[in-house]
């Protein structure tokens, strides 16, 4: 009997901690921003603003984390779901920026056709804009015809002028992007967007370092 009572005692303490746990993450709003790799591990991070391989030649984050809106989050894991039954999976060059880091950015290269103007804000610094590419189960970048942030026609969706292998890598990003809630930018095959996300306020939210 005295065992038996532990027993349910054990069970009871066990589903209390689990309810709580569901009531912690039920109460997050879905604006809040979180670290990717706390919902998910089926992600590939290569945050280039976190090294000197980018097209700043510059290092503006402290460490290579990516931080995005709860809601932005939930659609990305969708979206990563679907291209890891194919095979592949997400490769995140850049997720949510500071607005301080947009101003290092803009210091550097001042021009609206590169860099956001910190005045106006770009909506990574809103939490719903990645930039990203897919990888296969080698970890192998898919072809996408240029690297990322090449500043050129070539990167453009609107551009026909590629190989069909090119194309179809594109198309299947794309496809199942949007099919997640996402926008495409024209001018940027990496870059994609939450739907609604430019209604969300700046922000300048910075995250600690490990």
């Amino acid at each position: 009997m005295k065992y038996t009572f532990i027993i349910y005692i054990s069970i009871a303490l066990f589903t209390l901690c689990s309810l709580k746990s569901q009531n912690a993450e039920s109460q997050i709003s879905d604006t809040t921003f979180v670290n990717l790799t706390d919902f998910s591990k089926d992600f590939v991070l290569d945050m280039k603003y976190a090294t000197t391989d980018n097209f700043l030649k510059a290092k503006v984050y402290d460490c290579a984390s990516c931080y995005l809106r709860l809601k932005t989050i939930n659609n990305l894991i969708s979206a990563n779901k679907e291209f890891q039954k194919k095979g592949f999976k997400i490769k995140l060059f850049d997720c949510y920026r500071p607005l301080d880091v947009q101003k290092k950015m803009w210091t550097i290269v001042s021009d609206p056709n590169y860099v956001a103007n910190p005045s106006k804000g770009s909506i990574h610094n809103r939490g719903g804009a990645i930039d990203i590419t897919l990888v296969d189960k080698d970890g192998l970048e898919l072809d996408m015809g240029t690297v990322f942030d090449f500043f050129g026609p070539e990167s453009s969706h609107l551009n026909k002028k590629l190989s069909k292998k090119v194309l179809k890598n594109r198309k299947l990003l794309k496809k199942i992007m949007l099919k997640n809630n996402f926008e495409s930018l024209d001018s940027e095959w990496w870059h994609y967007t939450l739907v609604g996300s430019k209604k969300d306020k700046l922000s300048n939210f910075t995250w600690k370092c490990d």
